[in-house]
């Protein structure tokens, strides 16, 4: 009876599969499409306005069960449809920052139901969404009684070119790194599995651009990607592990359904449109924080990055007389924040180590710091404090109601270094602890944005790029990489380059100094950064002496927006040249940069709404020199700009 009855079952799958091999599922307009199959176990694929992007690649989780040994076994290659179910979504949601004040976002989603065969098979859904400009799915692991909280070693995510693409990619080389580097052009072709390959990855597929990514990334590792390994184009996924068990990424835990992060890839015509993509925002929790109104975006003046060189002080350094010039600096400019960085409290100079003694709760005595916070909120400027992570962590909630109390407005924490899952589930322990407090937060030694800044709109910016800090050491801050930022990091969230250099010189002549630190770009490129790169707290990195000697564009720090209504990308390619317009209100701002090549770059202005000054500035004789001029002009105008050499643009639309 027991034989007949399993004969009898498995014909039914059998029969079951025959008939449900495989679900698509289709964007509102219809130009993207996504289907889920079991023909060689969970697969998915693809296709962009009717044409095959994704080819069927592998779907599915490679599991440690528990109790017993530490055996692997994968869920995914046996498994088949039993079912599946379709449904509209939709979600439209205002920000306190990002590239535009509303996102709207409407798909399709459908869920797919797999089970192994067998009596006692092991159930995995699969959610997949088509949006006009995306594709996310996501891993959804009932509660099951043959599956209690197992841990999970990998994914067997496989993402299956249809053909070889020219690529950029950060190669990260090693888990546990600070994501700083430059995103390089290389074939899909080239790609191996002993790549690690940081997210998002930039494709040209001719025709169409995608960039594969993550979003709303919790208790769960970071998402790696590695060349397939079988000789195939493509890309498959590599969890981040746990520093405790190299062979297990995730430890879940019994009382519901496990849900991976979404996996997401950004779609649009070219590589440029894909900087208005709003999707990694839209697929990530709504907002964590009810009250929004102390959260205040906006420019901060820096101590770190020049050197803290100020004249007319006995000891620049860290204490009270230096910090004083640059909040008297901030207010000055019309700036918003001083941000303090390492060296202010007991026992700090470690950097990414902590020294014995460290305290996060006991400001140096000579840095008065109650005094300064006072003397910073009489001229409406308000103060940041760097911290390392760990010394922080130490005493979190401590420190946090202290700064509460003393009137700190952010803190930007930094060394984490990490993607592993304790150290996503430390940035919501952090995320959540300082809403609670009311301090906004920077991240540094960071890695890439997941929409953490939409659940946590006090999140105003965080690193995991290889930002400005590199010229007080390195050439590797060329104007290639810089315009090669905007198409690939930035595409995933905001990010913290810390621009503001005004010792601009050309690459032949620059040398890499600690103190006072050169940039081997244009004043208006650099600039222009301001305009291109998103980031809601918009750090002015020299010294108040660097800018009173040579202020040429100060104004325009001083002007230019930290956050914006909308976003147009307008020309450029990845490592080439960018061009971007953004507005805020009623104005329109437009930043152009280029590598370097010099170029002339003509600007259609078809943005406009209505007749309008054009304030225009561009490179001039030298690299420290703006030429500055005004013009009316009206909707469908060209505006052509002269770039030069690792030069720039910034038009400012009365």
């Amino acid at each position: 009876m027991l034989i007949r009855s399993l004969a009898l079952l498995l014909l039914l799958m059998q029969a079951e599969r025959a008939l449900a091999a495989e679900r698509t599922v289709m964007s509102p307009d219809g130009g993207v499409s996504v289907t889920v199959s079991d023909a060689k176990g969970a697969r998915w694929s693809a296709r962009y306005r009717g044409v095959q992007l994704f080819t069927p690649a592998d779907l599915g989780l490679d599991l440690r069960t528990k109790p017993g040994p530490d055996v692997g076994t994968k869920l995914g290659d046996a498994l088949v449809i039993v079912g599946s179910s379709t449904r509209e979504v939709a979600d439209r949601f205002d920000r306190v920052a990002g590239k535009s004040a509303r996102v709207e976002a409407r798909g399709r989603a459908m869920l797919v139901d797999f089970r192994e065969p067998g009596a006692a098979g092991r159930r995995l859904s699969v959610e997949v969404r088509a949006y006009d400009d995306g594709i996310a799915f996501r891993y959804i692991l009932p509660e099951q009684d043959n599956l209690v909280a197992p841990d999970i070693a990998n994914e067997l995510t496989t993402f299956g070119f249809a053909r070889d693409h020219r690529c950029w990619s950060l190669n990260l080389g090693a888990f546990g790194t600070n994501h700083e580097g430059e995103y390089e052009s290389v074939s899909s072709a080239s790609m191996r599995d002993h790549n690690l390959l940081d997210s998002p990855l930039l494709c040209d597929a001719s025709g169409a651009a995608f960039a594969i990514t993550e979003a709303n990334l919790k208790n769960w590792s970071a998402m790696n990607l590695a060349g397939r390994g079988d000789g195939l184009p493509g890309l498959s996924v590599r969890l981040t592990p746990s520093l405790d068990n190299r062979r297990i990424a995730v430890r879940t835990s019994a009382g519901g359904p496990v849900v991976s992060p979404w996996r997401v890839v950004m779609l649009a015509p070219s590589a440029g449109k894909l900087i208005e993509n709003d999707l990694v925002a839209a697929l990530s929790d709504a907002p964590a924080v009810s009250d929004t109104s102390w959260i205040k975006p906006g420019k901060a003046a820096w101590d770190w990055w020049n050197g803290s060189v100020v004249k007319g002080v006995a000891k620049p350094g860290m204490n009270a007389a230096t910090m004083t010039r640059f909040i008297d600096f901030a207010a000055a400019q019309g700036f918003e924040y001083m941000l303090i960085d390492e060296g202010w409290h007991a026992g700090a100079g470690g950097g990414g180590l902590v020294y014995p003694g460290a305290d996060v709760t006991r400001p140096l005595p000579e840095m008065e710091l109650p005094r300064l916070v006072a003397h910073a909120a009489s001229k409406n400027v308000g103060l940041w404090l760097w911290v390392n992570w760990q010394a922080l962590d130490a005493r979190m909630e401590e420190a946090l109601a202290l700064y509460a109390r003393l009137g700190i407005k952010g803190i930007k924490v930094d060394f984490m270094d990490r993607d592993d899952q304790a150290m996503v589930a430390w940035y919501h322990k952090l995320l959540q602890a300082t809403a609670r407090h009311r301090l906004m937060v920077n991240l540094h030694g960071a890695y890439h944005p997941t929409g953490l800044s939409r659940t946590y709109p006090h999140l105003l910016t965080q690193e995991g790029v290889l930002g400005a800090e590199y010229n007080k050491w390195s050439h590797r801050v060329t104007a290639a990489h810089n315009v090669t930022l905007p198409y690939t990091r930035m595409l995933t969230g905001p990010m913290d380059y810390t621009a503001g250099g005004f010792r601009n010189v050309t690459p032949a002549t620059f040398a890499p100094r600690d103190k006072l630190p050169m940039v081997q770009t244009t004043r208006a490129h650099g600039l222009a950064m301001y305009v291109v790169y998103e980031s809601a707290l918009g750090v002015v990195s020299d010294s108040p002496d660097t800018y009173a000697a040579s202020p040429e564009g100060l104004d325009l720090l001083r002007a230019v927006p930290v956050t914006w209504d909308e976003t147009r990308f307008l020309s450029g390619t990845p490592g080439s040249h960018v061009v971007i317009a953004r507005r805020r209100g009623g104005e329109w701002w437009l930043g152009a940069m280029t590598n370097e090549e010099a170029r002339d770059v003509e600007v259609p202005l078809d943005f406009l709404a209505a007749p309008t000054t054009a304030d225009i500035a561009e490179d001039g004789s030298a690299p420290t020199a703006l030429r500055r001029s005004t013009r009316p002009v009206r909707p469908g105008d060209k505006l052509v700009l002269k770039l030069a050499a690792s030069g720039g643009a910034v038009v400012r639309f009365r």
